[in-house]
């Protein structure tokens, strides 16, 4: 990133973009990298993203409580409100997908605007970019979602079995629209002419990965659809797996390196 804007930095940004790119250098210990229209502009339509990506799964968590609301209605037996909400998942991936590609065009354009590329381009793998950890703790939130979709399915009450499978679309929506944003995030080119905007670039990346990986929706959905209507020993079981996921997620917090280190280490391997 140039300590100046220039020319190839791509179309000028506004200045509130502009200021809160420059607290972002500051934040991730780049405090003497003047911020750039083109970092800005980066930084900005991730921020539009990932607010719309946080609409989605609110309004997956909301279709998913009407849906578990008909069967207190009597309509428990009719397929069409889980066909709907399959519907609508099939809708909000389409969504997470055009989202997706906007914040591609924007990278692309941006890109495009450079005089020239990083002298040594990195495209770092799931390992740099999520990290082991983050990973199997990804993977274990899943499982015990689905472990307790599973367990709910056996009771023989069919209000809380219905719950279950509103729970299970819900829960395969959700992690379908995070494989796709991941696979987005590991496979889209680095954007960077020099060694400063490759940081930010790897940076970025990383902390785009770790917000995916925090389980909001798999801690929210089980106790929106099915606590207090599944027997006790579910309850039971769904608080104990929101404390423990949420304990771990404290722990890799603390104990894994920032996000300006993780990035640093990169490119100090490559």
């Amino acid at each position: 990133m140039t300590r100046e804007p220039s020319p190839d930095a791509g179309p000028q940004a506004r200045a509130a973009d502009l200021r809160l790119a420059g607290e972002w250098l500051a934040q991730h210990d780049l405090a003497d990298v003047h911020p750039t229209p083109l970092l800005a502009s980066r930084l900005a339509v991730r921020r539009r993203a990932r607010l719309a990506a946080q609409v989605i799964l609110a309004v997956l968590i909301i279709a998913s409580a009407l849906v578990a609301a008909s069967a207190f209605g009597g309509s428990s037996q009719r397929p069409l409100p889980l066909l709907a909400l399959a519907a609508l998942v099939a809708g909000l991936l389409l969504a997470q997908s055009l989202l997706d590609r906007w914040v591609r065009r924007v990278d692309q354009q941006a890109g495009a605007t450079l005089s020239r590329r990083a002298a040594h381009p990195i495209q770092p793998g799931w390992r740099a970019v999520l990290g082991r950890p983050f990973a199997v703790f990804t993977a274990v939130t899943f499982a015990g979602a689905m472990a307790l979709a599973g367990s709910a399915l056996a009771v023989p009450d069919p209000t809380v079995r219905q719950l279950a499978v509103v729970l299970l679309i819900g829960l395969l929506g959700v992690t379908a629209i995070t494989v796709m944003q991941l696979r987005h995030l590991l496979r889209h080119p680095v954007v960077a002419q020099d060694e400063e905007s490759l940081t930010a670039d790897v940076i970025m990346r990383v902390e785009d990965a770790r917000e995916l990986t925090t389980p909001s929706v798999q801690w929210t959905l089980p106790m929106v659809l099915l606590f207090g209507t599944a027997p006790g020993w579910w309850s039971a079981a769904a608080v104990a797996y929101l404390l423990l996921s949420l304990a771990a997620l404290v722990v890799l917090h603390a104990r894994m390196p920032s996000s300006a280190t993780v990035a640093r280490r990169a490119m100090s391997a490559r």
